[in-house]
């Protein structure tokens, strides 16, 4: 299954401001995932962490600015420039922006980033009102224009005790971000995948609802397992709590209706549905209007079944011939083969995903799960224990093997 990441040479460069230290665990990161990262700190950058630091989390050598005037000389930059398949500057100061922006290659960092050709992604970090400045907002404009990626600043607490936007981006959505952009020449590029996610909610009154214990973690992975293979990713989502992952188009429902509505209309050209969204089966015919009180009484409720989304797609298929491919879960307590190859059968799906609920750490509110996958010609899968990531990057080598 393809890690974007993996084997990559990512340049990263560290300026100066007290958002530094957020750089080492980027670089850390990026490491683990398995990238080859090598550091490049300004002078500004030293006053605020060595490079020892980022030679212990990568394996590799921190170079500062003594080493463009060391034995390699003018070269250093060049080499460095030209086996990059990706530069992160981050934090990027004010006035490293500034030199990226009109050329001023007068360190290490400024000048391997005129000689680079390779994608570029910068995380400003400043104190209040620097970034708005009309100085700066220029700079970032031209530095758009040549098609570098611009993350940030956030709003929030600066390091002076005001608050405003300046803030360094968090690590994590730097790494996703970098995750993504090197991902768009995989194995699934130019293909269209839609993911439904997470527990539909239906409501009894405007306070309560019907749901269920999804937490949409197994739909998340799936997106993301897809937009790692390069696929452009639908997310149509019911509620969670969880970090939509950075590179799809999201959009955001709460009810099965809706959920019906958005994936009915988004199958055109779509090459695979993968139905990992927990839908409500039931709700109440008659939602009440205002909250219904606990000194009412007994409650009673009128439940209906809600729309069948699998049913109407493979309608939908035998009339358009989109979604090419359709996936769907069977979460089941009992009968779990029984039950998911009828539905399999039933819903015209290519391939199903049975999990029993019931099995330890597996199903609903955890991080692993343990699936079988059932084909339309007989075949049967059973998968060991699992993450979820895992679990999402064996359904999408079949969607690969499929495209």
């Amino acid at each position: 299954m393809p890690n974007p990441v993996k084997d990559k040479s990512i340049l990263l460069g560290v300026t100066g401001s007290i958002a530094a230290y957020k750089a080492a665990d980027i670089a850390s990161k990026l490491h683990q995932m398995g990238a080859n990262v090598t550091t490049i700190l300004t002078q500004s950058a030293l006053q605020f962490i060595s490079p020892l630091t980022f030679q212990s989390v990568t394996g590799s050598k921190a170079y500062t600015d003594a080493d463009l005037w060391g034995g390699e000389g003018h070269v250093t930059h060049i080499s460095l420039a030209r086996s990059a398949d990706f530069l992160v500057i981050a934090p990027a100061s004010a006035n490293t922006v500034a030199k990226l922006a009109h050329g001023i290659s007068d360190n290490l960092l400024t000048v391997t980033a005129l000689a680079a050709e390779c994608p570029m992604l910068i995380a400003p970090a400043m104190d209040a009102g620097m970034y708005n400045h009309p100085a700066t907002q220029e700079n970032v404009d031209i530095l758009r224009r040549r098609n570098a990626v611009i993350m940030g600043p956030e709003s929030g607490h600066l390091a002076s005790g005001l608050t405003g936007v300046g803030r360094m981006t968090e690590p994590e959505k730097i790494i996703a971000h970098v995750r993504y952009l090197l991902s768009r020449d995989g194995p699934l590029k130019g293909k269209k995948i839609m993911v439904t996610a997470g527990s539909t909610r239906e409501p009894i009154d405007p306070v309560r609802v019907i749901a269920n214990r999804s937490s949409g973690r197994q739909g998340y992975a799936i997106a993301q397992a897809a937009l790692d293979a390069g696929a452009d990713v639908t997310l149509i989502t019911a509620p969670t709590y969880l970090e939509m992952p950075i590179g799809c188009r999201v959009i955001l429902v709460t009810t099965a209706r809706e959920m019906l509505q958005q994936v009915s209309s988004q199958t055109a050209g779509t090459d695979v549905l993968i139905m990992a969204a927990a839908v409500a089966d039931f709700r109440p015919r008659n939602p009440a209007e205002q909250k219904v009180k606990k000194q009412s009484g007994l409650l009673e409720l009128d439940l209906e079944p809600t729309e069948d989304i699998l049913a109407a797609v493979a309608n939908l298929k035998v009339k358009t011939g989109f979604p090419r491919r359709t996936i769907g879960f069977a979460a089941e307590s009992e009968n779990l083969i029984q039950n998911a190859r009828s539905k399999l059968e039933a819903k015209r799906l290519d391939m199903i995903v049975a999990n029993d609920i019931s099995a330890p750490n597996a199903g609903f509110e955890v991080e692993t799960n343990r699936v079988t996958l059932l084909f339309t010609d007989g075949r049967l899968e059973e998968l060991p224990l699992l993450t979820k990531l895992d679990v999402a990057e064996r359904i999408i080598q079949q969607v690969i093997e499929w495209l």
